[in-house]
């Protein structure tokens, strides 16, 4: 890859690491420890940020540093309830901001408390959630802090060289690309919803709290929250969270055959989903699309019928405990990393599968 460009910072592939390395500048050696940037919205803490601050703990080990979380909110409650998560899944520290002007999410007032924060004490790394908020706010904050940002990262690791390595997805999904932000502090990534495992809580833990005021007045701030409507959307598909998925490809042929993935996704009490192109051809909507595109899921098991398996759906199912893949094609790419794979046509077999569970499960409920 080219050279980093002067004065905008650019991403910077493994291939190119090598050619584009130099002396970090003397304002950015300071930089250490590393933050995580815990959302918090209507007083509820986002899951990914445990997942991150899980993560973020093992980037601070390696680099023999202190992990901080981030919490803001108008809420003294929801600040202290949040700040003892934070402590709890491996944070050191907790810097907090309250602010009635933190009532509600606006990308004005929050990246100015982001920005204040780490101009004032200085990351060397800066984690945030993929979610719509934390898109939003993580490229304002890049944007204002003149740093890089690599964005929906599958993996993050630090290199032997002490650098963050952000792995993501590139050209439309058919490589995985690991990006360096070299001379440019703090380095910044978002990583999206159940890529990252759940860390298992410490209770009890508890570390140094940090206040921090956010120096901006209500009269200054240009948008305004006018009303608050919650999405009373309440059928939309609950992919990331659910213990067992059920989805299907191009494989079943037609959208008639789809209705037989519905039907053993009901009977296991499962959530159903389907790759990106039964979204474009309208078998399914956006909501229930899974891979880098669509959702990403850690199931406890997942069964994918017809299904090729190329890496764009690979990153968004990797994570579950137990993959089942049906195809025709023994070659499909989906048996390289599903644990179990049966060469058959789904068709056949599903309707086989739900009759055989079905069974089983009205057994074990007589049983019980």
């Amino acid at each position: 890859m080219a050279a980093e460009p002067t004065p905008r910072p650019a991403a910077t592939g493994a291939a190119g690491r090598a050619g584009t390395k130099k002396e970090l500048p003397e304002h950015f050696r300071a930089y250490k420890h590393v933050w995580v940037a815990v959302e918090i919205e209507h007083g509820q803490v986002h899951s990914v940020s445990f997942e991150l601050l899980g993560e973020g703990r093992k980037l601070a080990d390696k680099r023999g540093v202190e992990l901080a979380a981030v919490v803001m909110s108008d809420s003294r409650e929801a600040l202290e309830r949040a700040t003892a998560q934070a402590f709890e899944y491996g944070a050191d520290l907790v810097y907090v901001v309250c602010d009635p002007a933190l009532a509600h999410y606006r990308n004005e007032v929050s990246t100015k408390a982001l920005t204040d924060l780490v101009n004032t004490y200085q990351p060397e790394i800066l984690l945030l959630g993929a979610t719509n908020l934390g898109r939003d706010l993580a490229g304002s904050v890049a944007t204002t802090l003149l740093t890089g940002l690599t964005a929906d990262c599958t993996e993050l690791e630090i290199d032997d060289e002490g650098s963050l390595a952000a792995t993501r997805p590139t050209f439309g999904g058919s490589l995985l690309c690991t990006i360096f932000t070299l001379n440019y502090r703090p380095q910044m990534a978002t990583v999206r919803p159940r890529v990252l495992p759940m860390p298992v809580p410490q209770l009890g833990r508890s570390g140094r709290v940090i206040e921090h005021a956010l120096g901006l007045d209500e009269a200054d701030i240009v948008t305004k929250i006018v009303q608050f409507i919650a999405d009373r959307d309440s059928d939309k598909a609950q992919l990331p969270y659910a213990d067992i998925v059920v989805a299907g490809g191009l494989g079943l042929r037609t959208v008639e055959a789809f209705q037989l993935v519905k039907k053993l996704a009901a009977v296991l009490g499962a959530e159903y989903g389907g790759s990106r192109p039964l979204v474009q051809k309208g078998w399914i909507p956006a909501d229930r699309q899974i891979g880098q595109t669509g959702k990403t899921i850690r199931p406890r098991l997942y069964i994918a019928a017809g299904i090729s398996g190329a890496i764009q759906h690979r990153v968004g199912v990797e994570g579950a405990d137990l993959i089942v893949a049906i195809n025709t094609d023994p070659h499909a790419p989906i048996f390289d990393f599903a644990h179990l794979g049966i060469v058959a046509d789904a068709i056949t077999l599903l309707p086989a599968l739900t009759e055989a569970f079905a069974r089983r499960l009205s057994v074990n409920r007589l049983a019980s």
